[in-house]
């Protein structure tokens, strides 16, 4: 998008075109601040689904919807089906639920209820908006951002069973070993 189209969004428009950034640097807070083995599998999870839905891109080779000339808009060179960023952003609104419905609160984290209900509660609504967004803003169609949610709402669900079928059992004992080594937490 060229930097006057950019600026004839409202700002809402602008802030959801970039939430890759601020998801990003959020989510790299987070494990910084928990050194959580779970939360680093959770974003290697978001990387995967991320980096798997753009192989899917290739093979289905769908162009992105024509971007009107009057937007002063480059369109983007790669396909559209699915979605990156409504996969990616899915993954997240159903692993953290997920999260915060079966797993045990981390110890970096208060134990209370509020830490299982809040995240659900911001994250679901914001995916929703970022996954529209890209409609909105001529990215893609709502058939490619459906599969890209759906792609990242399996992708999760994978991911998290690995997690709790065994995966956490790894997680813990890097985290005891790097605690012991460099004093993790």
């Amino acid at each position: 998008m060229s930097e006057s189209a950019e600026w004839q969004l409202p700002w809402w428009l602008r802030f959801l075109d970039r939430t890759n950034l601020t998801v990003t640097a959020l989510t790299a807070a987070f494990v910084a601040f928990t050194r959580s083995a779970g939360v680093a599998y959770f974003i290697g999870g978001a990387v995967a689904c991320s980096m798997s839905v753009k192989v899917v891109k290739k093979f289905v080779r769908q162009p992105r919807p024509v971007i009107q000339s009057s937007s002063h808009r480059r369109p983007k060179k790669s396909y559209g089906m699915p979605s990156t960023h409504s996969a990616t952003i899915s993954y997240y609104a159903t692993y953290i639920p997920l999260a915060c419905i079966y797993s045990p609160i981390h110890h970096s984290l208060p134990q209370h209820t509020i830490t299982r209900v809040l995240p659900p509660l911001i994250v679901v609504p914001l995916a929703s908006l970022i996954a529209a967004s890209r409609v909105w803003l001529g990215h893609h169609n709502w058939a490619q951002v459906l599969a890209g949610c759906l792609y990242g709402v399996t992708f999760a669900f994978i991911c998290f069973g690995v997690w709790n079928s065994g995966a956490h059992e790894y997680g813990s004992i890097l985290e005891q070993t790097l605690d012991s080594y460099i004093g993790w937490r």
